[in-house]
């Protein structure tokens, strides 16, 4: 004899395994949002030391 399903907590069932993974993907998200950003700012503090000429030249052109 077949077994007698039960909508209500089969589609219960669906909707949490739904939200849980829509919950990981937001994190795996933020942390390479985080991660990224972190990354970013590394280059910019590591690019300003390195790459950028100082003021002075900057503003003194020969005409």
């Amino acid at each position: 004899m077949p077994r007698r399903p039960n909508y209500s907590h089969e589609r219960r069932q669906r909707e949490l395994a739904k939200a849980a993974k829509k919950a990981a993907r937001l994190e795996a998200r933020a942390m390479r949002r985080e991660r990224r950003a972190a990354e970013r700012q590394a280059a910019e503090s590591d690019g300003q030391s390195d790459d950028s000429p100082p003021a002075e030249e900057e503003t003194s052109r020969p005409e």
